[in-house]
């Protein structure tokens, strides 16, 4: 099971969107240098208005590609990087991973999967009706958070678009992803 880098972003300030690189470098237990997010406790905002000593559990944003093209699809303009993603995915099925799954990407850099994005309101200041366009429900009426996964830098390295992503799941039983 596997997939492919194909784009990689970052902002060294805290803006909604994050610029298209080359590649970026992924720093254990941190996330990507030169990234606002970058640090081992919580640096979004609003957690850390709540409690700046909590984990970071955020420090790489991962969104599949198949994502933009549905939302491109309905109507909507936009690329990668505009909504806040540090790397962009093909071919990986990131909302269904389990909880603790290791994503390999390229040839060192290793990012487990802590949970899903729980998508806010600057979705709507950025393209009225996006948020809702990334929200779901399924046959139970159960909410679906469709904007992407968090994870947490296990070991460092530069990723490219391109780079393959090896997919490791973790011991069984698997826990579903919750929002972080």
């Amino acid at each position: 099971m596997g997939g492919i880098v194909t784009a990689v972003c970052r902002s060294a300030t805290h803006t909604f969107s994050k610029s298209t690189q080359d590649s970026i470098r992924l720093l254990t237990g941190l996330g990507i240098e030169g990234d606002a997010h970058l640090g081992d406790t919580v640096k979004h905002r609003s957690r850390v208005a709540r409690d700046p000593s909590q984990p970071n559990l955020r420090q790489v944003h991962l969104i599949h590609a198949e994502l933009l093209d549905e939302l491109q699809t309905a109507g909507f303009a936009v690329s990668v990087g505009q909504i806040g993603e540090n790397v962009t995915t093909r071919g990986v099925d990131l909302l269904g991973l389990p909880s603790g799954t290791r994503l390999h990407l390229g040839n060192t850099a290793v990012v487990e999967v802590t949970g899903l994005r729980n998508p806010c309101a600057q979705l709507d200041h950025f393209q009225p009706g996006l948020m809702a366009a990334v929200l779901g429900r399924d046959e139970h009426g159960r909410l679906i958070r469709k904007a992407g996964v968090m994870g947490i830098v296990l070991a460092g390295g530069e990723v490219r678009p391109g780079d393959p992503i090896r997919v490791e799941l973790p011991p069984e039983p698997h826990r579903p992803l919750g929002p972080v």
